[in-house]
């Protein structure tokens, strides 16, 4: 499995937001105007439930929000890169997110998800991967860096 594979060149977003609510709409704005979202206010209710009940936050100035509902039918993944200043996410780390990474996809297909997760997060453990996404000038200079990937 490869993160690549969940991605598509019109699902990252260059940002310049000054708060954590301000990039999680903007993503999901983007994702309607995509028609991703069958039901836009489902999906930004779930993403901010999960986002109340433990910060998706994970370190390293990344974030993973992330939703699974009924009425989506397959797995995607957005990427935000957030152009100047990070935003504060409440990060278990307490840094500044400037890679915002939201995942969505179908509730019954929960092993899926777990390996689309551990795909990502082993990714961008890289410290390489995360200095060359945030250098990146284009949708597709970021998803190159997937693209080299080892399944």
């Amino acid at each position: 499995m490869k993160v690549a594979d969940y991605l598509d060149p019109r699902l990252v977003s260059f940002l310049d937001v000054e708060t954590r609510d301000e990039a999680i709409d903007a993503l999901i704005e983007l994702l309607d105007k995509e028609k991703k979202l069958p039901n836009k206010k489902a999906f930004r209710a779930a993403i901010f439930h999960r986002e109340q009940l433990v910060s998706t936050g994970i370190g390293m100035g990344i974030a993973i929000p992330h939703a699974k509902l009924a009425d989506l039918d397959e797995f995607f993944i957005v990427i935000g890169i957030q152009r100047k200043m990070g935003v504060d996410w409440n990060a278990l780390d307490k840094a500044p997110v400037r890679l915002i990474f939201l995942i969505g996809g179908p509730e019954d297909r929960q092993s899926e998800y777990l390996k689309i997760l551990s795909a990502l997060t082993t990714a961008i453990r890289d410290v390489d991967l995360r200095k060359e996404l945030l250098k990146a000038e284009t949708a597709q200079e970021a998803m190159a860096l997937f693209s080299k990937e080892i399944a």
